[in-house]
């Protein structure tokens, strides 16, 4: 290289920005946990509110420990800023086939199922997409204001 060109390149390059957080965990109430964590932490880094996020990775990363378990298969947990003050949640497991109800609540006796009322109180728009192959994700996305 030219020796004039290469006094001009700086000597160190930072790296752009990252908007996105994944990381795969074991279906079990552990994973479940440690992905609260993991996500609080995240968000901590990205200088986020990270309180309503947080209770909305738990209750998704709990149904997929819980319902979404496939023997020998992880679940995995996707956090995205694709702009800036907006927040998407995505929770991918190995149960493609039961996909969680959309529009029905629990009945009031029930001792679960009523999970999914949380993320929609909290988050702004969720929903499920399936896919690839025998999986699924439910994704939530949350609008933060300045």
């Amino acid at each position: 290289m030219n020796r004039e060109i290469s006094d001009q390149l700086p000597l160190t390059q930072s790296a752009p920005p990252t908007h996105e957080f994944r990381v795969q965990l074991s279906s079990t109430h552990r994973g479940a946990r440690l992905t609260r964590l993991l996500a609080v932490e995240q968000l901590r880094s990205w200088e986020l509110p990270f309180e309503d996020a947080a209770h909305v990775v738990a209750e998704l990363a709990s149904n997929a420990a819980v319902h979404g378990r496939a023997p020998g298969r992880d679940f995995r947990l996707t956090l995205r800023r694709p702009r800036p003050g907006m927040l998407r949640i995505e929770v991918t497991d190995a149960q493609g086939a039961r996909l969680p109800a959309t529009r029905q609540p629990a009945p009031t006796d029930a001792e679960s199922g009523r999970g999914l009322l949380l993320v929609a109180a909290l988050a702004d728009r969720w929903g499920v997409t399936t896919g690839p192959a025998l999986s699924k994700t439910v994704w939530a996305e949350i609008d933060f204001t300045p």
